[in-house]
């Protein structure tokens, strides 16, 4: 809903987000199609949620829906907003055994996996990459690997695999930032109310300048809730989460679920995003790229890469010559 239509992120996610389904349908992973709505808390921000519609038709998303006070009502008791976007099939998934059948999968399909590795260098050989890996704890053997097809997908250190390739990631575009978003979970600290906090997914508008889609009010397939990510440039990776930013956190989703107090709040988890500068003004699209003959690049797989995973693979497979 909220890409560029036509952009690989719009495109991908919406095929990733059917393909996971049919995944964990077919392997028995759990998933849950809880519903999202994201609200409007003041008049301003209306316009803002009817071209987030328009965005999110024109990319294939299905059953999307202005929604006024009675509806929110029914949907969420406890939101306060005056209008929201309402979308049914947005869900959340085991994302942990997810990852585990990829895993799996991949195990029984000849892969071999390296944990605990690290790239040091790649050099071009004839028709071959040779890539020289070494073991992180400097107890295990160093490796070399050759391959006629090489997939970047390092994550936040995707360029640096790039520039080890030998591409000059400044004039390419491909240089990474990090930008890091917290979480908080949520602790019913009154317990004189037997309604639960959320029946689904609830975001507030996006406000425009902000790095991500604004704090908001997540559901595990647990059951589970907590709030985030915010979003502030980090030059370390570093997943500690700062306990004092639960002040800003209370303040943003006090604006749409009043009820939340301050000490509902603990420290939860954290993750970093490698992001792309901006490019004229626009958030910057996923890059699925074959620099060099065999050797392709994804660089910036941010948000919503793990709903696009499937289409991803999917899309290497279709345009490259793998």
């Amino acid at each position: 809903m909220y890409y560029t239509p036509g952009s690989l992120k719009a495109k991908l996610c919406v095929e990733g987000r059917q393909l996971l389904w049919d995944i964990c349908a077919k392997h028995n992973i759990l998933f849950r199609k809880l519903g999202k709505i994201i609200v409007a808390t003041k008049e301003e921000e209306l316009n803002q949620l009817e071209e987030i519609k328009k965005k999110g038709e024109a990319n294939g998303v299905e059953g999307l829906e202005i929604i006024g006070k009675d509806k929110i009502r029914e949907l969420e008791p406890n939101v306060s907003a005056i209008v929201a976007l309402y979308s049914p099939i947005t869900g959340v998934i085991d994302s942990h055994s997810i990852m585990k059948y990829f895993y799996k999968k991949a195990k029984e399909n000849g892969v071999m996996f390296c944990f605990n590795s690290e790239v040091t260098g790649i050099k071009k050989e004839d028709e071959e990459y040779k890539i020289y890996c070494r073991d992180r704890s400097l107890t295990g053997p160093s490796l070399e690997i050759e391959s006629c097809i090489v997939i970047n997908s390092a994550g936040l250190s995707a360029d640096k695999i790039a520039a080890m390739a030998g591409i000059d990631i400044d004039s390419a575009g491909y240089r990474l930032h990090y930008l890091k978003g917290e979480y908080f979970s949520y602790s019913r600290t009154d317990r004189s109310s037997t309604c639960p906090l959320v029946n689904g997914l609830v975001y507030p508008t996006p406000q425009k300048g902000n790095k991500a889609l604004g704090i908001h009010t997540l559901i595990d397939t647990g059951g589970s809730i907590k709030f985030g990510p915010n979003a502030y440039p980090v030059d370390e990776i570093d997943y500690n989460v700062v306990a004092e930013h639960r002040f800003a956190f209370h303040e943003s989703i006090a604006k749409y679920l009043p009820s939340v107090q301050l000490e509902d709040l603990s420290p939860d988890q954290s993750g970093i995003r490698p992001k792309l500068n901006m490019k004229d003004g626009k958030e910057p699209d996923f890059i699925i790229q074959e620099d060099f003959p065999g050797f392709i690049n994804l660089i910036g797989i941010e948000s919503p890469g793990l709903t696009s995973a499937p289409a991803i693979a999917r899309h290497i497979l279709t345009h490259f010559d793998t």
